[in-house]
């Protein structure tokens, strides 16, 4: 029997034990990692696993049972545990299955490369990385490199006849180099992650980067607390996108929990921001053409010339809002469908970093946050965070052990993008200058 009559036989088992109503979910994978340091393979893994996932609705009540034993011959005592769990839980007025479900479309994402690759070859590859970086002047060790391949199969069958069924792969590559010594040791990381093993950026030149990321932080000095530009690079800039994601999250907005909450249809951003969420980018890391409860996904502009244009909704938050589901569901074989982004990125501008920074007399420009303090709910903002001076419009001198602050609201009315995005990790912004943060020091 194959996944989809599998999911089809559990939802009928959940309908003869007296659900009026009932969605399946499967989610099957494979996948082969290698970790490597100093030359010696530390940690070699494979992994194969399949879990389901019986969500049951019984009147407007709903209960969700999970298993990672997928016998049909337990089916049908699963389907009357889930049956038994709703008859005693509370009435749920936003549950049920989603109305604005649709048959599959035929779309070809790529999303599948056949090519899987042995564990030699991801050794190589993990080896060719950490060579690269412990070839660069100054690194003194490192904590290994990385490299793996997953291959994940998900399925969605629904009592309302919905039936889909979307394969993924991804390959990896990481480094992470040490440079300097004792206490003034300092590390840092590069890596790339792909759907096809072709489009996977060089082993090597992820190793370089990492060991020149490294010595250039050597050396860091503590500064003066100050009120200054700051300009974030692509690898941390994407991080505001998610602050953004959480706070158009459509639970989050009907829960009331949401700095942005009553900023529908408002200016956020400055004129000039785009924000998109693509679900449907060929060979997107996070692309899907439908989302968690069968409902068809497209591309949708989140931001329109800084005004926020739209929640992200599934169609329990959007009954709860009066609106219409986004196709945003994400779901798991665990819990409930939830909104979610996937394919999440910021439109570029029109100035390269450069002409971004040429004005800033002292700023900070920064390449790792560290910490959790932002806050949901108020949008305030502070995080610890590292990286360099910015002096008369160059960077400068490394520096560490800071705090920038800030409210996410001032922060969005005043963030300008550079022109240099690069679809590299499924929340993709362009170098981003924030201007009038507080950067609190020694």
């Amino acid at each position: 029997m194959d996944n989809l009559a599998l999911l089809a036989d559990l939802i009928a088992r959940a309908r003869a034990a007296g659900a009026d109503a009932a969605d399946a979910v499967l989610v099957a994978g494979t996948a082969l990692s290698v970790n490597l340091r100093l030359g010696n393979v530390e940690h070699l893994e494979r992994a194969e696993g399949r879990d389901l996932g019986l969500r049951v609705f019984v009147g407007r009540r709903a209960a969700i049972v999970s298993s990672s034993a997928v016998d049909p011959a337990g089916f049908a005592q699963l389907a009357e545990r889930a049956v038994d769990m709703a008859r005693v839980v509370p009435e749920d007025p936003y549950a049920g299955l989603c109305e604005q479900a649709a048959p599959p479309e035929d779309v070809d994402l790529d999303l599948n490369d056949p090519a899987e690759p042995e564990a030699p070859a991801l050794i190589a590859r993990a080896r060719t990385a950490e060579d690269a970086a412990r070839a660069v002047r100054g690194v003194t060790n490192t904590e290994g490199a990385e490299a793996g391949f997953g291959r994940t199969e998900v399925i969605l069958v629904t009592s309302a006849g919905f039936a889909g069924r979307t394969v993924r792969t991804g390959h990896s590559v990481s480094a992470t180099a040490l440079a300097g010594t004792g206490t003034g040791m300092q590390r840092d990381y590069d890596y790339s992650s792909a759907v096809h093993l072709e489009d996977l950026e060089d082993a090597a030149a992820i190793g370089r980067s990492a060991g020149e990321r490294a010595i250039a932080r050597l050396n860091p000095v503590r500064i003066k607390t100050a009120r200054l530009p700051v300009v974030y690079d692509p690898r941390v800039a994407a991080g505001l996108l998610g602050h953004l994601s959480g706070a158009i999250n459509g639970a989050a907005v009907a829960r009331g929990t949401s700095f942005l909450k009553e900023k529908l249809g408002q200016r956020v951003f400055a004129p000039g921001v785009f924000v998109v969420d693509d679900p449907r980018r060929r060979r997107g890391l996070r692309s899907r053409p439908f989302d968690g409860e069968g409902v068809p996904t497209r591309e949708r502009l989140l931001v329109d010339d800084g005004v926020l244009a739209t929640w992200l909704l599934d169609s329990r938050s959007a009954k709860q809002l009066g609106m219409t589901t986004t196709g945003s569901a994400s779901r798991g074989t665990g819990g409930p469908p939830s909104p979610s982004a996937t394919n999440l990125y910021m439109r570029p501008g029109t100035m390269s970093p450069a002409a971004l920074m040429a004005d800033i007399k002292e700023g900070l420009y920064v390449t790792e946050l560290i910490g959790m303090g932002v806050n949901g709910v108020t949008g305030d903002y502070s995080r610890g965070a590292a990286g360099f001076m910015i002096r008369d419009g160059r960077l400068a001198e490394p520096v560490a052990e800071i705090t920038i602050a800030g409210t996410l609201q001032e922060m969005f009315a005043h963030l300008t993008p550079a022109d240099d995005l690069r679809f590299r990790r499924g929340t993709d912004a362009p170098t981003i200058r924030v201007d009038g943060m507080t950067i609190a020091g020694g």
